[in-house]
């Protein structure tokens, strides 16, 4: 991995994963973040949120993602454009999120939870995830649907380790449907994140000790994946 905004790579941008991993910022100070540059349906999904926080959390990365995609693609955030792909499970217009402009190849994905945003962009299909740490009563009752090595993974950590593990996990399976663009439509015991996937690479992001995340991308060969800590 290359560390920090200007971190080079010696793969070229076809093959590097530019990947964000920010904190959100408390309710009160978006100030450096115009809500204004979001579309219709972006504002209507913001204001469904009934906690300030959540609010903010929604706000703070979409306008994030607005200024990475625009730097990218060289146009002003509030002219990003996006679309829905068809779902791989029932072809209905509700599948992986694109970008609205054929002539890119430029992939994105999103992910935001507790108070960590992580946004990866690429010239490959790309899914991330982030997750907080749960309890030990969220582990015990979700971990049983995932695949049965996955929940032996979780098993074998020590008791105090096990919202960790799980959290890795979790966030391990959400790149990767994210990915594959199903989403939570593939049953979640039917593949083991935790093991090689022919076609895809699953690979452990860093983050702060409070969450987990993931980066998964299809790709025959490890990413060269840079981290950076605040958007254009």
């Amino acid at each position: 991995m290359n560390g920090g905004p200007g971190g080079g790579s010696a793969a070229g941008r076809g093959d590097e994963i530019s990947v964000w991993s920010m904190g959100v910022p408390p309710a009160g100070e978006l100030g450096g973040y115009d809500l204004r540059v979001l579309d219709a349906e972006e504002r209507r999904r913001m204001a469904r949120y009934r906690r300030a926080e959540d609010r903010a959390r929604y706000g703070f990365a979409h306008v994030a993602l607005r200024r990475i995609l625009a730097a990218r693609l060289d146009v002003a955030p509030r002219a990003v454009r996006f679309r829905r792909e068809p779902c791989p499970v029932c072809a209905g217009p509700h599948g992986r999120p694109a970008l609205d402009a054929p002539s890119t190849r430029t992939r994105f994905s999103l992910s935001h939870r507790g108070q960590r945003v992580l946004i990866a962009v690429a010239e490959r299909t790309v899914g991330v995830d982030v997750e907080a740490v749960p309890g030990g009563t969220t582990v015990t009752g979700v971990a049983r649907a995932l695949h049965p090595a996955e929940r032996a993974a979780i098993e074998a950590a020590p008791p105090a380790g096990r919202g960790a593990a799980f959290a890795r996990a979790w966030a391990r399976k959400e790149a990767y449907l994210k990915g594959i663009g199903t989403g939570l439509g593939r049953g979640l015991g039917e593949d083991d994140t935790g093991a090689p996937i022919p076609g895809w690479r699953v690979v452990d992001l860093p983050v702060d000790e409070a969450h987990a995340a993931a980066l998964a991308v299809r790709s025959p060969r490890p990413p060269a994946i840079s981290m950076r800590h605040s958007p254009p």
